[in-house]
């Protein structure tokens, strides 16, 4: 009997699924673009050998065991890959394997994107002109801040986080930074500062976050960290939602605790807090850091490589659970 076909949980990028169909792999696409449920999930995944998954594919034990022993690899379509119990798959032997550094300059524009948007009022400008609010110039309108010369605070020195700090040498700014390690290459080029959070949450006008979704960075921003942060002080979060805790932060916008808030993600994703949709302090985006289509297509054929190789009998080439050594 020949292996079921590999699951591609949505659509995504034809050159990924080309380099699945070059390399004799059936697979078998599921046609909507939308999260699959979990019942679905659990029913698409039975017997498969493989996975091509998304971030808001939750791969754990009771998934694992709906797919049965023959699961040999689930290649996240993205950097993080808390979607996935890294743990219970390496237990059962399933490689985990990941798309990284291909999007980090996709992000890192994205975020400067944000950033601008957020401090010179872009929304409020595009909502005001759509609406036919717009009644000519004044000197008054829509005042926002400047950022040459203010101070940029990164939150996780890793590849966006420094990409993102690099972009600002055009705007002069003085860059702080908090991180596990020391990044010298950060400090060398962006003469940045490594500073502990509550530091940076003081000092800085403009605070980028780039750090993965773990236990210890779940909700690193709560009401404590905004309430440290200047009055006129910029959030911006383009990694996982739940590392802001979506309540406090629209509650810090509310009172003018805080400036305003640029946003591509969200704690409960696709819901967004209702206080956020109204808040005109808020830019908020449909997850958009690396959807470029080179980007993506880029994940998209990584995505497949680290299927065929794992497939193969091989390592693959972006193996996230170092542990299962080969497949």
């Amino acid at each position: 009997m020949s292996p079921a076909p590999i699951l591609v949980t949505r659509p995504i990028p034809e050159a990924g699924l080309e380099r699945l169909q070059r390399a004799g792999l059936a697979f078998v696409a599921h046609p909507h673009d939308r999260a699959l449920d979990r019942p679905a999930l659990k029913r698409l995944i039975r017997g498969r050998r493989g996975v091509l998954a998304t971030l808001h594919d939750v791969m754990d034990a009771e998934v694992f065991e709906s797919a049965g022993p023959d699961l040999r690899v689930v290649a996240n379509l993205a950097v993080g890959h808390n979607n996935i119990d890294l743990a219970e798959a390496t237990r059962r032997g399933i490689a985990v394997t990941n798309t990284p550094d291909v999007l980090t300059d996709a992000t890192a524009d994205l975020t400067w994107a944000l950033i601008l948007a957020t401090a010179r009022r872009l929304g409020e400008g595009e909502r005001m002109v759509r609406a036919g609010r717009f009644e000519g110039w004044s000197p008054t309108l829509l005042l926002g801040a400047d950022l040459h010369g203010r101070t940029l605070g990164i939150v996780g020195a890793g590849q966006i986080g420094s990409a993102v700090a690099r972009r600002s040498r055009g705007w002069e700014m003085r860059v702080l930074y908090t991180s596990r390690s020391r990044s010298e290459s950060l400090e060398s080029v962006c003469d940045a500062q490594q500073v502990p959070l509550e530091a940076l949450c003081r000092e800085s006008d403009v605070i980028s976050v780039h750090v993965p979704l773990t236990d210890e960075t779940r909700h690193l921003f709560g009401a404590d960290e905004f309430a440290r942060m200047k009055a006129d002080a910029l959030f911006i979060n383009t990694s996982r939602g739940p590392v802001h805790d979506e309540g406090a932060l629209a509650a810090a916008l509310r009172e003018g605790v805080i400036g305003g808030a640029g946003l591509d993600v969200f704690e409960n994703e696709p819901a967004i807090h209702p206080d956020l949709i109204r808040s005109d302090r808020a830019v908020i985006l449909p997850h958009l850091g690396s959807a470029t289509r080179r980007t993506r297509e880029r994940m998209a054929t990584m995505a497949a490589d680290n299927l065929i190789a794992a497939l193969a009998g091989g390592r693959p080439p972006h193996l996230v659970n170092t542990e299962v050594a080969a497949v």
